[in-house]
């Protein structure tokens, strides 16, 4: 079994997609979620869902092998970012290279990098009137949104659409995309 990892910061809808996608699953289950904030809703929704759960700080986070030592002691293969906003470590870069992935809510490189999350993305590109937005699923490296792209969605967006329009789209790209783009990447590594 491939145990995967999840990271997040907030309410934890795609964590609780992905889930939800690995219950019962043949080769891929979620078996921890980790979040660096002890109030967010991420932590409530896994255990709901019974996923073991892990708050940590930004110190323990650095503090080398604190976070593998984690990992290690649940058996994890792949981390999967979930609106994470904090830079992986290099050690954790370093031991999961290639077995890291996150998903921004727009069409990378466009509107990604550091502050450039949520719905400051969908503000973002409602102010500059583009026509399309949507996800992008990338392996993660040490700079934000900037590691290579596995899989990105597109939808469009209409002159009357409002920020929180855009990002129910993005949402829906979001949940309908990431697990099975998750369960690719695994699969393909499996394969090799």
């Amino acid at each position: 079994m491939n145990n995967i990892a999840i990271f997040a910061s907030g309410s934890g809808t795609n964590a609780e997609a992905l889930i939800r996608y690995f219950t019962n699953h043949t080769f891929v289950h979620v078996s921890l979620v980790l979040s660096n904030k002890a109030d967010a809703y991420v932590l409530e929704r896994a255990k709901n869902l019974g996923v073991s759960r892990v708050v940590f700080n930004k110190a323990q986070l650095n503090q080398a092998g604190f976070i593998a030592n984690i990992l290690k002691e649940h058996r994890i293969h792949y981390i999967v970012l979930a609106g994470f906003l904090w830079l992986m470590p290099d050690d954790l870069l370093r031991k999961y290279e290639r077995k890291i992935l996150n998903i921004h809510p727009a069409l990378l490189p466009k509107y990604g990098g550091k502050g450039m999350y949520g719905m400051r993305v969908h503000e973002a590109v409602a102010a500059n009137q583009e026509h399309e937005s949507g996800i992008t699923i990338h392996f993660v490296d040490p700079v934000y949104d900037h590691g290579e792209i596995i899989f990105q969605a597109k939808c469009p967006v209409e002159a009357s659409d409002t920020p929180e329009m855009i990002a129910a789209k993005v949402h829906q790209l979001e949940y309908a995309h990431y697990p099975r783009v998750v369960e690719e990447v695994i699969r393909k590594s499996i394969q090799e």
